[in-house]
């Protein structure tokens, strides 16, 4: 009784929180820095975006890789190296951007190394935490916090990367490793896993037992992959979105324009807390919730234009950030209280896989479409998020 009190103290999950914490901060925080940084390497914005990008694609492939290994040898076993990689690559670019004389080539290579440590840590959370409570009600409230510390993440990495890079352009770098040796330590000192039985699976059993999974639930976990994977893109997208008509049309920078892209931020993380309190552990209050969000970032989706106005623009974005911030938490759980405690780390690391497509292809997609085509695309974007709705109406038989 005693152990268990210690896995689920507050430190502990406030511990736990602090991974997707960096992690957001770890690719956010550069979003404000991006016409920045174009113009300190004279590249184009479709260039800086692959900054954003090469994170999230090397995470989105060694995803599932960690959750295996999570499954097999235990979750602090993979969180703890890679947090570390996360903390090597920050400094690696950090080092080339201010001793190289072209060190985009270098910053694309630490990124990547940043995505790979990225791909260990913050999906490994949410299994984790299942580890930790038996109860979904007591389960659903700690995810609730720790999708809370993800989306406030989001509202400070604006703040933050505005700050550190008014000072130098790539002090954010240094910011990134700092955030995830801080993380490092409280994990190691904080969070007491409760004991569990390792289950080393040869790889091939491995696979065979995932497809079996897949091929039992997997009509419910892909329509909640593909609503986690597409939320995740429109946030990402807007939010770039956001940040280069700040400085091109209403000629914000620096500090200021941080703040103003917290707003919409700031929305999702009050959002976040309130949806994983609102579930309660209760699957037909989740499916609800889901639906109800769904429908919201569709009217938002058709109300979003390229405005003139800078408050009607921020409550455009807010609405959806509200969406977003009820899906987060209430996907979490349901994916992770509905999936054996054995198999947990591989399935929600699918899921997390998803949610960095998501990422990964919101800031290119900003660059190439949002700009010349903002209005077809928003239209064709809440097309798809009613589509999402008929899915998860149909397939989320609870």
């Amino acid at each position: 009784m005693t152990s268990q009190k210690q896995a689920v103290s507050k430190l502990c999950i406030l511990s736990i929180a602090s991974i997707p914490l960096v992690m957001t901060l770890g690719n956010s925080m550069l979003i404000p820095a991006l016409p920045m940084i174009e113009k300190q390497l004279h590249i184009s914005s479709l260039y800086s975006s692959l900054l954003i990008t090469a994170y999230s694609v090397s995470s989105i492939i060694l995803i599932p890789i960690a959750g295996f290994l999570s499954d097999s040898y235990g979750r602090k076993k993979v969180i703890l190296p890679s947090l570390i990689l996360v903390f090597v690559g920050g400094l690696i670019a950090a080092f080339a951007s201010w001793k190289m004389e072209n060190p985009y080539s270098t910053i694309m290579i630490a990124r990547i190394i940043q995505g790979i440590g990225a791909a260990g840590a913050a999906p490994i959370v949410l299994p984790l935490v299942g580890d930790l409570y038996k109860q979904d009600e007591q389960a659903s409230a700690a995810l609730g916090i720790v999708e809370t510390a993800n989306t406030f993440g989001k509202v400070l990495s604006p703040i933050i990367g505005s700050l550190l890079a008014a000072i130098v352009w790539y002090i954010p770098f240094y910011g990134i490793s700092a955030l995830s040796l801080i993380s490092f330590l409280l994990v190691v000192f904080f969070v007491k896993t409760p004991p569990r039985k390792v289950n080393k699976v040869k790889i091939g059993k491995f696979l065979k037992n995932t497809m079996q999974i897949f091929k039992q639930e997997g009509r419910w976990l892909f329509p909640l992959f593909l609503v986690g994977g597409f939320v995740m893109f429109i946030l990402f997208a807007l939010q770039v979105y956001l940040s280069n008509t700040l400085e091109s049309t209403f000629h914000l920078k620096g500090v200021k324009k941080g703040f103003i892209l917290a707003i919409p931020l700031m929305v999702l993380c009050i959002s976040s807390l309130v949806g994983g309190k609102l579930i309660k552990g209760s699957k037909s209050k989740m499916k609800q919730v889901i639906i109800f969000a769904l429908l919201l970032q569709a009217c938002s989706l058709f109300l979003f234009r390229g405005y003139d106005s800078l408050l009607l623009l921020l409550v455009i974005i807010s609405m959806n950030g509200l969406a977003i911030g009820l899906l987060l938490p209430t996907l979490d759980a349901l994916i992770t209280e509905n999936i054996e405690r054995k198999a947990r780390g591989v399935i929600t690391a699918f899921y997390s896989s998803a949610r960095f497509i998501g990422v990964a292809a919101g800031p290119p997609a900003t660059s190439l479409l949002l700009g010349d085509h903002i209005g077809l695309t928003s239209v064709v974007a809440a097309f798809f998020t009613l589509y999402l709705v008929f899915l998860c109406f149909k397939k989320l038989q609870i």
